[in-house]
């Protein structure tokens, strides 16, 4: 354990993974995913672990093989996600989905992000529209509000968060370049640990405080990604 937010390896911020977790992973492509952590995460041995992420179709699916790597390894139990693998592709999740040895729960992608929103702002849920009429409504509270009928959401935390920046200073405030941006605030919110794989470290007050879209608090770990 360091000392400081600060960490000089990877596989060190992941000193207290375990079995049984619930672990966010930012980005929607191989280029805004923690692909280093991830990496890391391989040799922590941990099992049955749930991964909640949202990687896209770009990129003839690198993001999603990252994915698979943790799956091929038998260190998955169930995954959450708007699109968990490319249909038509080779896919370990899609393998062992198939073979019942993971469970997936699609969220759609504005119900996923509103959940970790509720989950990282310590809110009992929120009411949304979006599932309306389809399956996901299945088995939810509905609510007439105003003429008006919603659907009521869960919140969503985790134990952990696994999330690319563009740069950190030693107290861990956050800048993001492009999809970054995408899930990192809201992972870093909703996660008991945040550990955040960054271009660049800095020194306090070299970051423009303007610039700066996660804010330390919700960070407990940085570390630099390896070239």
């Amino acid at each position: 354990m360091s000392p400081t937010k600060v960490y000089t390896s990877l596989m060190d911020t992941l000193f207290d993974m375990r079995d049984k977790v619930t672990v966010l992973i930012s980005g929607v492509n191989s280029g805004s995913m923690p692909s280093g952590l991830i990496n890391a995460l391989k040799d922590c041995n941990a099992k049955e672990l749930t991964l909640v992420y949202s990687a896209d179709v770009g990129g003839q699916g690198e993001a999603y093989r990252v994915i698979d790597s943790l799956v091929e390894l038998g260190m998955v139990s169930r995954v959450i996600s708007p699109m968990p693998f490319v249909i038509g592709e080779e896919s370990e999740v899609r393998k062992a989905w198939e073979s019942g040895d993971i469970e997936i729960d699609i969220q759609p992608m504005g119900i996923l992000s509103e959940r970790l929103r509720s989950g990282g702002a310590g809110i009992g849920g929120v009411f949304l529209p979006t599932s309306l009429g389809t399956r996901f409504e299945e088995n939810k509270e509905k609510r007439l509000i105003e003429g008006k009928e919603y659907v009521f959401e869960r919140p969503l935390n985790a134990d952990f968060a696994l999330i690319k920046a563009q740069k950190s200073d030693t107290l861990g405030n956050l800048t993001y370049k492009g999809f970054g941006r995408n899930w990192g605030p809201v992972m870093a919110m909703a996660s008991s640990v945040c550990i955040a794989e960054v271009d660049e470290i800095c020194e306090l007050g070299e970051l423009d405080p303007e610039k700066v879209i996660t804010q330390g608090i919700f960070v407990n770990r940085v570390v630099r990604a390896e070239s």
